[in-house]
């Protein structure tokens, strides 16, 4: 993929230094030239090309990231009191429990 970027953009520098050299040419015309047939199309054709590529590294950032958490839930915490709950003593009696009426 690269090479054709680095081929073309060499075709373009060649047109552009044409374009800047030539008795009827100007160098506003070969910076032009530069970037409207060099740079712009091959940034937009890069990016294009390299979309699955940043797909895949999405996708695999992702799945370390879930990975990441599974393997923190799964690990026995160290803290005695680190399930995230508040701190409190049970007390006897304090709330009925809800039955169905006989």
């Amino acid at each position: 993929m690269y090479l054709v970027v680095i081929a073309w953009m060499y075709v373009v520098l060649m047109m552009s230094v044409a374009e800047a050299t030539n008795t009827t040419g100007s160098v506003l015309g070969a910076i032009v030239t530069f970037f409207l047939y060099g740079v712009l199309p091959m940034v937009v054709v890069v990016y294009l090309l390299r979309t699955p590529q940043r797909r895949r590294a999405i996708k695999a950032r992702e799945a370390a990231e879930d990975a990441a958490r599974a393997a923190e839930r799964a690990a026995p915490s160290a803290q005695p009191d680190a399930g995230g709950e508040a701190a409190g003593a049970a007390e006897a009696g304090g709330v009925a429990p809800v039955r169905k009426e006989p």
